[in-house]
C-alpha cells in the first residue's frame, strides 16, 4: 500500500516538475537561435559601414541591453523589429544579454 502511494507521489512530482520546466522554457529565449536570428535580420545594418551604427553583444552591458529591450518603441529600426515574432525577439535578447560585455561569457568575435 505504502509503495503504491509513494510511487504515485514520485510520478506526480515528476509530472509537475516537467510541466514547470516546459512552461518556463517558453518564456525564455534561445541564445543559439538568437545569434542566428540577429545575424540574419539585424547584422546586415549593424556592421561597420552599414546603414546603422555597428552593434553587437559586447557593445553594451547586460543592464544596458535590458534598458534597450524595455524601450523598443524608441528603436530607429522599429519597423523591422515589429516584423519579428515574439519568440525571435526573445531569442535575440537572450543572445545579446547573455554575451554582453559584463556577462560571464562575453562574445569574443562576431
Amino acid at each position: 500500500m505504502f509503495k503504491r502511494i509513494g510511487s504515485i507521489i514520485v510520478v506526480l512530482v515528476f509530472i509537475f516538475t516537467f510541466t514547470g520546466l516546459v512552461l518556463a522554457g517558453d518564456e525564455k529565449g534561445n541564445p543559439r537561435k538568437g545569434k542566428y536570428t540577429y545575424r540574419k535580420n539585424c547584422r546586415t545594418c549593424h556592421i561597420e559601414g552599414g546603414s546603422s551604427r555597428e552593434l553587437g553583444p559586447i557593445a553594451k552591458t547586460q543592464a544596458q541591453w535590458e534598458e534597450v529591450f524595455k524601450n523598443v518603441d524608441k528603436l530607429p529600426c522599429k519597423k523591422e523589429w515589429d516584423k519579428l515574432s515574439v519568440q525571435d525577439k526573445a531569442d535575440i535578447y537572450s543572445y545579446l544579454w547573455g554575451h554582453a560585455s559584463d556577462s560571464p561569457s562575453p562574445v569574443k568575435c562576431e
